[in-house]
């Protein structure tokens, strides 16, 4: 038995919250339930119904309005205040939740927050000490892997939220429902990056004082195998049960009902006669 939730992260447009939309109205679909919810205090309109919501807690325009900061910096001070606020808000509202619930928390889109800013691995480590099983989502929109330059920039993002928050990670190329038949032919090659075809690319692209970079950065990403896409079609169902099926498998949500019906079979197994 567990707790479990995915932590949907990733720059701001890159379709965090229409993912979890999507994903809700799947699960609706097949049968099963998981609760949103809100950790953007800058947000102010849902189209999936809200588990629990940060800006009960803080929202930016207060912030910028009591503190005299911008956007950005209000957006810290806000994150800032949640990571005190942890073991009071966050403890009081996961109550409501116990075993074998699954939660998605749509997050704010200011990358810094999963690079280097310590709010989300304190997020982590204490839903971790709560008993959650927990795995990432970092979304990029799809329309990066057409610019070599730009796809190595989100992989090296993705690959800093990984270092930091430590967690079963699935990176997942968004909007592709977006794209023509032979673009979305095309994703197939940047769905399991190969370093000496993206040091290629990015030749054609810099001058040749940067190809010695272009090399070293395309071997980090392959040598390190850490960082590899899939794609997410929101026209078609089976992708987004596969990219579900992913997340699930990463966070052994399921398990503790395939062992229940395996120790069923083998009780009835045991109870006949041979």
């Amino acid at each position: 038995m567990g707790r479990y939730a995915q932590l949907v992260i990733g720059p701001a447009g890159s379709g965090k919250s229409t993912y979890c939309d999507n994903i809700r109205q799947h699960c609706e679909t097949i049968g099963r339930t998981v609760h949103v919810v809100n950790l953007d205090p800058a947000a102010d309109a849902f189209s999936y119904p809200v588990a629990f919501d940060v800006r009960d807690l803080v929202t930016l325009e207060d912030v910028m309005e009591e503190m005299e900061l911008g956007p950005n910096g209000g957006l810290l001070y806000c994150m800032e205040y949640l990571e005190e606020s942890l073991s009071d808000w966050l403890g009081e509202e996961l109550q409501a939740y116990g075993e074998d619930d699954y939660l998605i928390f749509d997050c704010p889109g200011q990358i810094e927050l999963y690079s280097h800013v310590t709010v989300f691995r304190s997020f982590v480590d204490y839903l971790k000490r709560d008993g959650w099983n927990l795995a990432a989502v970092y979304t990029i929109d799809c329309q990066f892997v057409g610019d070599p330059t730009k796809f190595i920039a989100g992989s090296l993002q993705a690959m800093s939220a990984m270092v930091q928050l430590e967690l079963p990670h699935v990176n997942v190329l968004t909007k592709v429902d977006l794209l023509g038949e032979e673009n979305k032919a095309a994703l197939d090659e940047y769905l399991i990056p190969e370093a000496s075809g993206l040091a290629q690319e990015l030749d054609k692209n810099t001058s040749p004082g940067f190809r010695k970079l272009n090399r070293a950065v395309a071997q980090l990403m392959d040598e390190w195998s850490m960082v590899a896409f899939v794609a997410l079609d929101y026209s078609d169902e089976e992708s987004i049960g596969d990219v579900l099926a992913q997340i699930d498998f990463s966070i052994q949500w399921g398990e503790d009902a395939d062992v229940k019906i395996r120790d069923l079979g083998m009780g009835e197994i045991g109870g006949v006669d041979m």
